[in-house]
Formats: structure tokens, C-alpha cells, sequence
């Protein structure tokens, strides 16, 4: 009897343990990446390894730690730097393996159409093997020939390390160690292409990372060579720590051999995140908090809304389990509806071991500190031919007084500008095009003037101004003097001076070269990745070939930095162009006369001799045509809307929230009533759409957070209420205001414009991005998703695709969204 029972207790404690292990052994999920608990192993999924998200990844602990694991050329590339093309993707579940095919092209293989800036002339096919071993993943190279001799010491495996979570860490390596510094510290060294090269932190042939965190320790070990730990920074200074092996001579199969063991914290689940806004709601407001959890996590606990006193006390005035909506991306969400509490005053709520940040319940919520950042700061910082002050703080200086020179023809320009054969105007490239250095704002880092962006801005800020007839004024602007002045009140609408700005490029442009220039930007990489002040990039003076080297006069000089002005033929950006002209001719009346007509007299121009070669200009000439007509009352503009009904019928999620805007102007029955039909057709799509996520709202980032689109789709959806109410409820654009304050996915609750809210984007991408700062009022294109399924927003400037701020809407979509709820409640 004995023995039985210790055969079977020897049974049991074997199989607990066989279960056990495999339970915690990393393998391939349905999702196709590799998983553990605590753990998610992600092997190229993503598509942008220049935006630090492709190649091997992990997810440890709930936080992306390491990226683009991959073969490199360079020690520590940057973002045009050469990269692979991938060819294929195996999962092999059954070998709890994943296998990739990829291959450097040389510049005369690499695919038509792109730029080959920077690659070299070599040429090899590899597979990069990833497989799950209990713990720890083995990663091995196979090339299919043995790397030409110059390029032995040059090549190798890199993977990249997030480097914020790492300040103050550890790291060992071989007989050497330390701790990850805050900054880039030297030494560096010269190469033999006289470029600068990070000197290695060690080299062994095992890292280990972290050891004295359970949350990010990491064990790298190379079969196959040393390792070496580097310093991104030391050369570009968005770059990340460097794990890096060179591939040795002669290596074909299994040329790098890896076997990486990150730890996960056993039992781990992911924290519980209650989502709000971050400024709060109007007592009149639907109020739904988002709590986001573990799938694993049961929902047991009651949500609380508690009232903060004037003394800090908290009374409670809600609870209940929230409702289950069910499963999006990766976790489970529940709601917690407290609609119902109209009462004004402070609160914030607690589930479980999660307490937000105090928000308000107001009337006033929506009519301070909430768009005004946007027009107070964002729009006069990013002012160009400008001087920016803020009292005692000189945001940057004169700048850009030089635009600029006519773009060399047959020029692929890095950052996608293309010029053809022809300058397309009476300017010879390099010559001198005058009258540019006026108006518009610097897109964000790059700092450039897009036509898109330019006339784009203009248009939200004119919808704006018609809509909500905003007279803020807190904001000295002379364009005599290029001078900016915050907080100095000049006694004029900020809102149609800065339509004014944008109006004053657009038109100067088109005056000068006879069309729309495409866009005006630095040439050279070393003025494009300049961060700080953009009066640094060019020397204010027009270039003058004659001058001697170094000498300069009071207007010219010898050093070739203007930027350049680029041309194009693009029917479908000069028909959008049009109608954002036309809005703002509407909106300059009274304030610009010269420049209103200035505006109205380009659009018809435009509209008049632009042909519609595709959908996308036969939709912009529809666009168009509303505006003109509005702004008119032409009947030519209107008979054009009548005779392409089918058009506006068969593109009514793009055209319907303009179309609505004219209809009370257009007699045709018929017309409307098919108009009313598609409306209510896309209607029932919204609504459907709107189910897909628990935020009421489409999210589908691509590469960019979906912050923008979001907005954008906000704003479209206030027209869709305002012109057909009985059809389009106001939810949907609150949906996309709360979307941008706060509620959206993963543990980052940010605000994603910065400075509005309790908690928001406080590093950003913008010209100061090097001082880990923010420019207020500016709104970063938000969470973005590491393919398949981790919502990411990282406190960390340099992801562009997460933390950038954009002209062209990106902040003023959402000051417009503001404006639109407090309307809304108003009524």
C-alpha cells in the first residue's frame, strides 16, 4: 500500500514538474511570435527597422527592451543607413522555430524608385533562424557565401537595446563591467572612411544585462565570437545601445550563433491601467472609464469614483464592477459608466492597486488650459522668418531669412522631395528664387515647408475659425519686423493671424514661381538632423557664387546653405490646395482684405486649369468646388456639385462631412435627398466601425501612431453631426477627443498633447527634442503598435513614429476638436 502511494505522489511530483517546465519553456504562439510568461519574442514582424521596430525583438516583463536584431554594415547605423530586403517568413511551430530569408542588395540590384544614398556594392542572400530552447532563444545566421575580405570587420549581427530603461543598469561583459550611462560618453575613434565610431563599452563572449533586475536582466552569449557593447548615442544621437558580432572570414552556415535567456518574472500579469481624460468631462458627457488588464486578470473588484474635498479628503460617490466589453489586441477591457455623476468638482477613481490621476467634472472643462496651448504656443514656436520669444526665453531665432534656391533638376532629395527634369518654372536650379522668406511653420523635426502641410494647417485653423469665431488674442505677431512676442497681446485674433502665416507661403510661392512649390528643405543631412535652434541651420544671408570663400555682405554670402524650393506636377495636391485657399479667403475677409482675394483668385485658378488624372484629383476637384461655392456662390461651382452627385454618392465617407457644409445652399432635391441616402448608408458603417474597439473609434495605426487620424476623423465627424444630427450622434467626435486626453491603449495614459491634462507627452518630437522637452500644445501621433499586438507610447523623443508633432492638423485638429465639444455642450 505504501509503495502504491509513493508511486503515485513520485507520479504526480513528476508530471507537476514536466508540466511545469513546459509550461514556463518558451514557445510559438498562434500570433506567430515566441512566448512565455512575461516574455514575447517577436522575429520580423515589423516593418520599420529605421524607426527601431523590426528585425528580433523582446517584450520582457511588459516592456519592449530590444529591437531590430539583424545583420548591419555599420557598428551603429542610423536612419539611412543600409538595411535588407526580406524575402520570407517561415513559422515552423511543429520546431518551435521561425525562419527569415533576407539579402543586401548592391545599388545597381536594389529595387526602381528608391533612393540607394549609402549602399555599398555588396551582395549576399542569409536566413536569420530563430528557436525557442526551454528559456532562452538560439539565434543563428546561415549566409549563403562567405563575406567579400573588405567587408570582414564590417559586417555583423546587431541588436539594439532601449536605452532609457537602462540608465544606472549594469552590465558585465568578459572581465569587464559597468553601468549605462545617461549620455554618451567618448572615447571615440576615427575610421578609415574618416567617419566617427563609438569605441566599445567590452567585448567577451557573454553580456549580461541588468543583473540586478529581475525585470530586465538578459544573458547574451555568442557561440561563434566575441560580443561587443557599443554606444549608438556616440554617433547619432537617437541612437540606442548596441549588442553587436562580427562575422567572422570565411563563415557561411552558422556565421553568428546566439543564445539570448531574458528573465521573466514568474506569475507575472500585466498592470492594470484605468484610462480617462486626462482634462476630464462635461457634466452633460457620456463618462466611461477603460480599465485595461491581463487576459488572465479575473474581474472581481469594484471601480470607485471618489470627489476630492477642499480639505483632500475623498468621498466616495460611485462604485460597481465594470461591465466586460471583451478582448482587443492583447487585453481584456471592462467599462466603468459613471455618466450618471453631473455634480462639479474634482475626482479620480481606483481598481484595485490603480488610481488615476484627478480629472475634472465641469462646465468649464473645455474653455481653458485645453486648446489654448496650441494657439499660445505650439503655432508661434513652430512660426518660421521668425523671431520666437517668451519673455525672458528666446524659443528660437530669426530664421530662414535665406529661402531660398531653385532645386537641382533630376534630384532625389533624402527625405522624399523629387525634382524631374524640369524646374517647372522660369528659375535655372541654384538661382536665387526671391519672396519665400515669408510666413508658414517648420513641420515638426524636419522643418521643412510641405505645401500639404502649409495649406493644410491653414484650412483646419479657417474651418476653425468659421465654426467657432474664436477673437483669443495673447500672441504679438509682425511679420515687418519677423517678430514673435507670447504672452504680448497685440490687439488682433491670434487664430487669423496664424491663418494669415500660412496663407502669406502659400501665396508668396505661388506669386513667385508662377505655381505651388512643393516644399522648401534643407539639403544637406547635417542642417536636417539639426535639433535645437533652427536659426542655426542656414546663415540668414542669400548664397552668392561670386563671393570669395568667407566673405559676406549685408544681404549675401559664400556659404551654399539655403534651403531648396521643389516643383512638381501633382493634380491632386494643387486641387486640395484649392480648396484650402478657398476656405481661408472666407476667413481672412474683414482682417486681410488684399490677402483674402489674393487667396480666392489662386484657388479659381487653380481649380480652373488643374486637370483630374485619378480618383484621389477627381475628389480634391469635388472638394474644391464646395469650397469655391460657398465662398462664391457661383453657380458654376454649384452645378459642378450637381453634375457629380454619383462622385460625392460613391466617396461619401471622404466627402460627406464637406458636402453637408453646402447643403443648405443647393436648391436641387433630388440631389439631396441621394446625398441623405449615402449618409445614412455610411452612417450604419460608422456605427459598426465604431464596435471594433472599446475606444468607439477606428484604431488602425500603420507605422505612425493613429492619433492623427483619429483627430482627423473627429473632426470630420463633428461636420457629419452639426449638418445631419438625426443621423450622426455626437459621441463619435467625443470618442476621438477622449481618445487623444488619455483613453487609448496600453500603460501610457498620456494626454498625447503636450501640456494639456494631468498627465501628457512631456518628451516629444519636436526641434527640442535633445533636451528630452516639449513643446506645449503640440500633439505626438500617439500609441503606436509593435506588429502583432503590443500598443506601445515610449517617454522617449526619439520614436518618431510615437512622439513626433506634425503641421498640416496634427495639433490643431485637436484645439478644433475642443472648441467643437464645448459648442456642442453650449447648445
Amino acid at each position: 500500500m505504501r509503495k502504491n502511494i509513493l508511486l503515485v505522489l513520485l507520479i504526480v511530483f513528476f508530471g507537476l514538474s514536466f508540466s511545469n517546465g513546459q509550461e514556463q519553456s518558451i514557445k510559438l504562439n498562434d500570433k506567430e511570435y515566441f512566448e512565455k510568461t512575461g516574455l514575447n519574442i517577436m522575429v520580423f514582424q515589423d516593418i520599420y527597422p529605421e524607426g527601431h521596430q523590426g528585425g528580433l525583438g523582446i517584450i520582457q516583463n511588459g516592456v519592449r527592451v530590444a529591437t531590430n536584431g539583424d545583420i548591419r554594415l555599420e557598428p551603429t547605423p542610423g536612419q539611412w543607413a543600409p538595411i535588407p530586403i526580406q524575402h520570407s517568413r517561415i513559422v515552423d511551430k511543429a520546431n518551435n522555430e521561425i525562419r527569415v530569408t533576407l539579402s543586401f542588395p548592391d545599388s545597381s540590384r536594389h529595387k526602381k524608385g528608391f533612393n540607394p544614398i549609402n549602399y555599398p556594392d555588396l551582395y549576399f542572400n542569409y536566413t536569420v533562424k530563430v528557436k525557442g530552447v526551454g528559456n532562452s532563444i538560439v539565434v543563428s545566421v546561415d549566409l549563403d557565401r562567405a563575406l567579400p575580405a573588405e567587408w570582414i570587420g564590417k559586417a555583423g549581427f546587431n541588436f539594439e537595446l532601449f536605452p532609457t530603461i537602462l540608465f544606472g543598469k549594469s552590465w558585465l561583459i568578459g572581465n569587464q563591467s559597468g553601468i549605462f550611462p545617461r549620455q554618451a560618453n567618448g572615447p571615440v575613434q576615427i575610421d578609415n572612411r574618416g567617419e566617427v565610431q563609438p569605441i566599445a563599452y567590452g567585448r567577451g563572449p557573454k553580456l549580461i544585462i541588468a543583473s540586478e533586475s529581475d525585470e530586465q536582466r538578459m544573458i547574451i552569449e555568442s557561440k561563434t565570437g566575441d560580443i561587443q557593447l557599443l554606444d549608438g548615442r556616440n554617433k547619432h544621437n537617437n541612437g540606442w545601445f548596441v549588442v553587436r558580432s562580427l562575422i567572422p572570414a570565411n563563415a557561411t552556415k552558422g556565421a553568428i550563433q546566439w543564445v539570448i535567456k531574458p528573465n521573466a518574472i514568474s506569475n507575472w500579469k500585466y498592470k492594470t491601467v484605468v484610462q480617462v481624460s486626462q482634462i476630464g468631462y462635461h457634466p452633460k458627457q457620456q463618462k466611461v472609464a477603460l480599465i485595461e488588464s491581463d487576459l488572465n486578470e479575473k474581474n472581481t473588484s469594484q471601480a470607485i469614483l471618489y470627489k476630492i474635498s477642499e480639505t483632500g479628503d475623498h468621498t466616495k460617490v460611485l462604485s460597481g464592477v465594470p461591465i466586460a466589453w471583451g478582448q482587443f489586441l492583447r487585453y481584456q477591457y471592462y467599462k466603468f459608466d459613471f455618466s450618471k455623476v453631473v455634480e462639479e468638482g474634482m475626482y479620480f477613481i481606483v481598481y484595485q492597486n490603480t488610481k488615476t490621476n484627478p480629472f475634472q467634472i465641469s462646465s468649464e472643462v473645455f474653455k481653458r488650459h485645453v486648446w489654448q496651448p496650441t494657439l499660445e504656443y505650439f503655432l508661434p514656436i513652430q512660426m518660421c522668418h521668425m523671431r520666437v520669444n517668451e519673455k525672458y526665453r528666446v524659443w528660437h531665432g530669426l530664421c530662414h531669412m535665406d529661402d531660398a534656391l531653385m532645386a537641382p533638376i533630376d534630384t532625389n532629395h533624402f527625405d522624399g522631395y523629387l525634382q524631374g527634369n524640369s524646374t517647372l518654372t522660369k528659375y535655372k536650379p541654384f538661382e536665387q528664387v526671391p519672396g519665400l522668406n515669408i510666413g508658414g511653420w517648420h513641420d515638426a523635426g524636419d522643418d521643412d515647408l510641405r505645401i500639404e502641410s502649409q495649406a493644410g494647417e491653414t484650412y483646419i485653423l479657417s474651418l476653425a475659425y468659421e465654426a467657432f469665431k474664436v477673437n483669443h488674442d495673447n500672441t504679438l505677431i509682425d511679420h515687418k519686423k519677423h517678430l514673435v512676442e507670447i504672452h504680448q497681446p497685440d490687439g488682433k485674433a491670434d487664430l487669423l493671424q496664424q491663418i494669415e502665416n500660412g496663407a502669406l507661403s502659400v501665396v508668396a510661392g505661388y506669386k513667385t514661381l508662377g505655381r505651388l512649390y512643393r516644399g522648401i528643405i534643407c539639403p544637406t543631412l547635417e542642417q536636417y538632423v539639426l535639433m535645437g535652434d533652427v536659426s542655426n541651420q542656414t546663415d540668414n544671408l542669400h548664397f552668392n557664387a561670386v563671393l570669395k570663400d568667407g566673405e559676406k555682405t549685408s544681404s549675401e554670402s559664400s556659404i551654399f546653405d539655403d534651403r531648396w524650393v521643389f516643383t512638381e506636377n501633382n493634380p491632386g495636391r494643387e486641387l486640395a490646395t484649392s480648396s484650402h485657399l478657398a476656405l481661408a479667403s472666407r476667413a481672412l475677409k474683414g482682417f486681410n482684405d488684399s490677402l483674402s482675394l489674393e487667396c480666392l483668385k489662386i484657388a479659381e485658378e487653380l481649380w480652373r486649369i488643374t486637370p483630374t488624372v485619378n480618383n484621389r484629383s477627381i475628389n480634391e476637384k469635388v472638394h474644391a468646388a464646395i469650397e469655391l461655392f460657398i465662398s462664391t456662390d457661383n453657380l458654376v461651382y454649384s452645378d459642378y456639385i450637381i453634375n457629380n452627385e454619383k462622385v460625392i454618392f460613391d466617396n461619401i465617407s471622404s466627402l460627406g462631412w464637406i458636402i453637408g457644409r453646402a447643403m443648405p445652399k443647393l436648391a436641387d432635391s433630388k440631389f439631396k435627398a441621394s446625398i441623405k441616402l449615402a449618409i445614412t448608408k455610411y452612417a450604419e458603417q460608422i456605427t459598426e466601425l465604431q464596435k471594433e474597439t472599446p475606444y468607439g473609434v477606428p484604431y488602425k495605426p500603420h507605422i505612425w501612431g493613429a492619433g492623427w487620424d483619429i483627430q482627423d476623423f473627429g473632426v470630420k465627424q463633428y461636420f457629419l453631426h452639426t449638418s445631419f444630427p438625426d443621423i450622426f450622434p455626437k459621441e463619435y467626435m467625443l470618442n476621438a477627443l477622449n481618445f487623444i486626453l488619455g483613453c487609448h491603449p496600453g500603460d501610457n495614459t498620456s494626454s498625447f498633447a503636450s501640456g494639456v491634462g494631468s498627465r501628457s507627452m512631456l518628451t516629444a518630437y519636436g526641434y527640442n527634442r535633445a533636451d528630452y522637452s516639449y513643446i506645449p500644445g503640440g500633439v505626438v501621433s500617439g500609441t503606436a503598435l509593435i506588429r502583432p499586438d503590443f500598443p506601445e507610447l515610449k517617454d522617449f523623443p526619439f520614436l518618431w513614429q510615437q512622439a513626433e508633432y506634425v503641421l498640416g492638423g496634427g495639433s490643431s485638429n485637436l484645439m478644433f476638436l475642443v472648441l467643437a465639444a464645448d459648442k456642442v455642450f453650449e447648445k
